[in-house]
């Protein structure tokens, strides 16, 4: 029997809290990553090998059966696992090179290259909003590029890995959109984490790095914090909530992200840096917000 997404009349009253509680997880991700003792592409793998055993257990209890899947849903499927393990690979690489609210601000910048998607391809222009907040985007992006060479120039590199993450996560971000016409949210995460476990157990033996780790905890977890709890809690308020709603909970990520730098690593936040996550941020929310004239997706 096909699966339907059904928006419900209203938000769920704990959609806010499972929202709010998905920013909070994913945001320890980083932090994870650094902890553990594997590589950090390693660590990706680990993360999505680790979770896909409870992803698998939540779709079937969520009534999903395997069925029968076009050659071009599978070729989908595929582009996005891949996609998604050459996100976790430059992006896990670009933690360890940069500050932790740095890599969660860029690790979210596909939220801002997905709508260029629609600009070019699909001929949907900017509205002026959208304009405005790709501009904020582009100057918060210089300053904290900007802050991060004059500190020290590895920061850039790792600021650049996690941008080039994002591109990637738009990729996986397009092929998952054609997905989910066919399939429920949570079986298509599944389907798409499993295609995503080899490329990273590949992409981690090609780099040298460790894989088999002398501490697990770590890497569990990073497992159910990020794949299972952020995701699982992000895929149940998706739907629910307005597009600025949504932005607004994002802020959660890097703030809780600036804290554990700040708490744990001694990562202090200079004036540009504040200047430039604000901007970004704000970009973020602005460009969720469709424009008047159209009407929401």
């Amino acid at each position: 029997m096909p699966q339907t997404d059904t928006a419900p009349a209203g938000p769920d009253p704990l959609a806010f809290l499972a929202l709010i509680g998905a920013n909070i997880a994913l945001a320890f991700g980083p932090w994870l990553v650094r902890l553990s003792d594997t590589g950090p592409v390693a660590a990706g793998f680990w993360r999505v090998t680790l979770a896909v055993p409870l992803l698998l257990a939540m779709s079937l209890g969520s009534g999903w059966r395997p069925q029968r899947l076009s050659p071009g849903i599978w070729l989908l499927i595929a582009v996005a696992g891949v996609s998604f393990a050459a996100d976790l690979a430059s992006w896990h690489l670009g933690i360890l090179r940069t500050t932790l609210a740095n890599a969660t601000l860029f690790g979210n910048s596909a939220t801002l290259i997905f709508p260029l998607y629609g600009f070019l391809i699909a001929r949907s222009w900017p509205s002026r909003t959208q304009g405005v907040a790709l501009v904020l985007a582009a100057i918060g992006a210089a300053l904290l590029m900007g802050q991060s060479y004059s500190l020290n120039p590895r920061n850039l590199a790792g600021d650049l890995l996690c941008l080039f993450a994002g591109i990637l996560y738009t990729v996986y971000f397009i092929g998952m959109t054609r997905v989910r016409d066919t399939l429920a949210p949570l079986p298509a995460l599944t389907l798409s984490s499993i295609a995503g476990i080899v490329p990273l157990l590949v992409f981690a033996l090609a780099l040298g790095e460790k894989v088999m780790p002398d501490h697990w905890t770590p890497l569990i977890g990073l497992a159910l914090c990020s794949q299972v709890i952020g995701q699982g809690l992000m895929i149940y308020a998706l739907g629910q909530f307005s597009p600025l709603v949504v932005g607004l909970a994002l802020l959660t990520q890097p703030v809780v992200a600036a804290a554990i730098g700040w708490s744990v690593y001694d990562e202090r936040l200079g004036a540009a840096d504040v200047v430039g996550a604000v901007l970004v941020a704000l970009a973020l929310v602005l460009v969720r917000r469709p424009a008047k004239a159209d009407a929401p997706e």
